[in-house]
């Protein structure tokens, strides 16, 4: 039978050092986890605010072009304006873009007729400039 040595070197480690490096984890993770969120937070909005921009251009556009307002978001997918309407990045859904829709006429040549004027995004959440992101 082989021989047990019993040195107190060899024991491995203590509950107080397992403790201490359980501790050095969770102070790490409290500091890294609030920046992760963050930068999601602020990724989301980025992505949001350009979604915006691009359907209110393609609004925009389509308006001029035909000379009346498009009558809904899936108009200006089909009309080649939009490749598809993107997802809002705030409640991941294809749905849930508000229209505003407007009846005034923004050239001579446009047909009177109601039509999306403007779009928003569904979320009731607040952005981080205090707004809610309904209203960007």
């Amino acid at each position: 039978m082989p021989k047990r040595l019993n040195n107190p070197g060899e024991t491995g480690f203590t509950l107080v050092e397992l403790m201490i490096v359980m501790l050095i984890i969770g102070v790490l993770a409290a500091i890294a986890i609030p920046s992760y969120t963050a930068s999601l937070r602020s990724a989301r909005e980025a992505t949001f605010k350009e979604d915006l921009q691009v359907m209110r251009a393609a609004i925009d556009s389509f308006t001029m072009d035909k000379e009346k307002a498009p009558q809904s978001l899936d108009e200006l997918v089909q009309a080649g304006y939009l490749r598809e309407i993107p997802k809002d990045p705030m409640t991941q859904s294809a749905t849930s873009w508000v229209t505003d829709t407007d009846s005034s006429l923004e050239s001579v040549d446009q047909q009177p007729g109601d039509g999306i004027a403007n779009v928003h995004g569904g979320s009731g959440q607040t952005g981080s400039d205090g707004r809610p992101y309904s209203e960007w």
